[in-house]
C-alpha cells in the first residue's frame, strides 16, 4: 500500500539503534527460551533494560549466548522494513495484544529481515549493521516472579 495513514500518537523519541536492538533481543529470547516478548522494557541511549518471564534462570553460558547471538544478528546487516496492514491481514504470530485500545485499524509492522516482525510505530535504523555493538551490562533473576532482566547498552 502506498497510501499515508495516521497512526496513534507516539509520545516517545527513541534512540533508533537501541530501539531496533530491542526488537532483536525480543526475538532472540523467544527463540532461545520459548518465552513471550518482554513484559517491561526501558530502552534508552545510555543503557537499557528488558524483563522476560522465563521457566528458569539462564546459566552464565546462556547469558553469553544471548550477547553472542545479538552481535551476530547485528553483523548480518539485515534490512529493517515497514509494512502497513489492516488488523484483519496480520501475519501468523503477530499479536496486537499490547497496542492501545484506541489503536487504528491500520497497523505498521516492522520487519527485521526474516528474523522478527511486530507492530511498532517507533524509530528504527535502516539495517542491523547500523546498530553498533550490543554489550550486556548484567542480568538479574527474580526466583519468585521467574523474571529475568537483561541490562545492556549499544556501543557505536
Amino acid at each position: 500500500m502506498t497510501e499515508d495513514f495516521t497512526f496513534n500518537e507516539h509520545n516517545k523519541d527513541e534512540f533508533p539503534p537501541a530501539h531496533t536492538a530491542e526488537h532483536l533481543l525480543n526475538q532472540t529470547m523467544i527463540r532461545l527460551f520459548g518465552c513471550e516478548r518482554s513484559y517491561n522494557a526501558h530502552v534508552e541511549r545510555k543503557k537499557s533494560k528488558m524483563s522476560f518471564h522465563l521457566a528458569q534462570k539462564p546459566s552464565r553460558q546462556q547469558e553469553k549466548e544471548i550477547e553472542r547471538r545479538m552481535n551476530e544478528l547485528i553483523d548480518e546487516d539485515m534490512p529493517v522494513t515497514f509494512e502497513t496492514v489492516s488488523r484483519d491481514e496480520l501475519p501468523d504470530g503477530v499479536s496486537l495484544e499490547r497496542l492501545p485500545s484506541d489503536a487504528s485499524q491500520m497497523v505498521r509492522l516492522v520487519r527485521i529481515g526474516d528474523y522478527d516482525v511486530c507492530p511498532c510505530i517507533g524509530k528504527h535504523v535502516r539495517s542491523t549493521s547500523q546498530i553498533g555493538r550490543f554489550e550486556m551490562l548484567g542480568t538479574n533473576w527474580d526466583e519468585h516472579e521467574h523474571s529475568f532482566r537483561v541490562r545492556f547498552k549499544i556501543v557505536q
